[in-house]
């Protein structure tokens, strides 16, 4: 039985998603193009493929009881020195993240596992480039803001080639089992070059 690595995030919508995505590439994020602008519920994490449909089922399960809530960007924050990161701060939201990461992690369930870090809801804009450039995404979106309500979430899986595609998508309230993700035309396609 093979692995697979996962994560499960809450995608930025358009037209924010791909803005702040190129700004990332601006600032001379190789990785930029291969990780959907997003807020991270459940960082990469490997499973073992069998576990997939009980993952599928908590997430699911998880998404039918979950309300809808206001999620808002604005302004930058760093994790520096601590972790070479620079992110656009969530303005409204952070409780729903936290409180929706906490259920998909559930101890007792298919996803638990320990962070690293205390959990701090973000959309990552620069990670592990130069200090200088670090602070040029800091200073440039300083004043950055965007707003949506945040309808639902996504499971990811990692390719081999390092780019995060979507598996499926769970919406909230609906009692769906979740909905697949619509296949990337190709695999150039899905990973735009700068």
């Amino acid at each position: 039985m093979g692995t697979v690595t996962l994560g499960v995030s809450i995608a930025v919508p358009e037209p924010y998603g791909r803005q702040l995505q190129e700004l990332r590439a601006g600032f001379g994020d190789a990785a930029a193009h291969g990780i959907p602008t997003h807020v991270t519920l459940v960082p990469p994490t490997e499973v073992e493929t069998g576990r997939l449909p009980a993952i599928r089922a908590h997430l699911a399960e998880v998404a039918r009881a979950f309300p809808a809530f206001p999620m808002r960007l604005e302004g930058t924050g760093t994790f520096r020195p601590l972790s070479p990161v620079v992110f656009v701060r969530l303005a409204e939201g952070a409780p729903g993240c936290t409180r929706l990461q906490a259920e998909v992690r559930d101890p007792e369930g298919p996803l638990a596992r320990e962070l690293a870090f205390p959990y701090h809801p973000h959309v990552t804009v620069a990670h592990g480039i130069s200090e200088e450039a670090m602070d040029r995404a800091f200073t440039e979106l300083a004043d950055y803001a965007a707003g949506w309500l945040c309808k639902g979430f996504a499971l990811y899986e990692q390719g081999s080639d390092g780019v995060w595609r979507k598996l499926r998508e769970y919406p909230f309230g609906t009692g769906a089992a979740g909905v697949p993700a619509q296949p990337a035309p190709s695999a150039d396609a899905a990973v735009p070059r700068p």
